[in-house]
């Protein structure tokens, strides 16, 4: 009999759609606090990049000179809960050369050295 009253009421909340959340808008602007949250804590925090969130998007853009803060604003994103991020963040054309600096010095080195 209680397995007959159990297995009835599995069906019934089956059947039921799931229910929407009140205000979809308070756990965007969770996320985005979150978000924001991280990027205080980090170097990140000094480029000043905006965050909006849409569901579990969310879209960061801004500029900076350093490539590897545009990778660290995204991870940083998903950490904090997003689960896509569309990064628009601008990379300056001398942060792109310092990096390609950065990377053929590690080539000449790894070259020179007969390990």
């Amino acid at each position: 009999m209680l397995f007959v009253c159990l297995l009835a009421s599995l069906v019934a909340a089956v059947g039921q759609a799931p229910q929407k959340a009140a205000n979809p808008g308070l756990r965007d602007e969770a996320l985005r606090e979150a978000i924001l949250e991280r990027f205080s804590k980090s170097k990140v925090a000094s480029e000043g990049f905006q965050v909006y969130v849409k569901g579990t998007t969310a879209t960061i853009t801004g500029k900076t000179d350093v490539v590897q803060r545009k990778a660290a604003a995204t991870r940083m994103a998903k950490s904090a809960g997003a689960r896509q991020v569309i990064n628009k963040i601008q990379v300056s054309k001398e942060g792109r050369e310092r990096a390609s600096q950065g990377i053929r010095r590690a080539r000449v080195k790894s070259a020179a050295d007969p390990r």
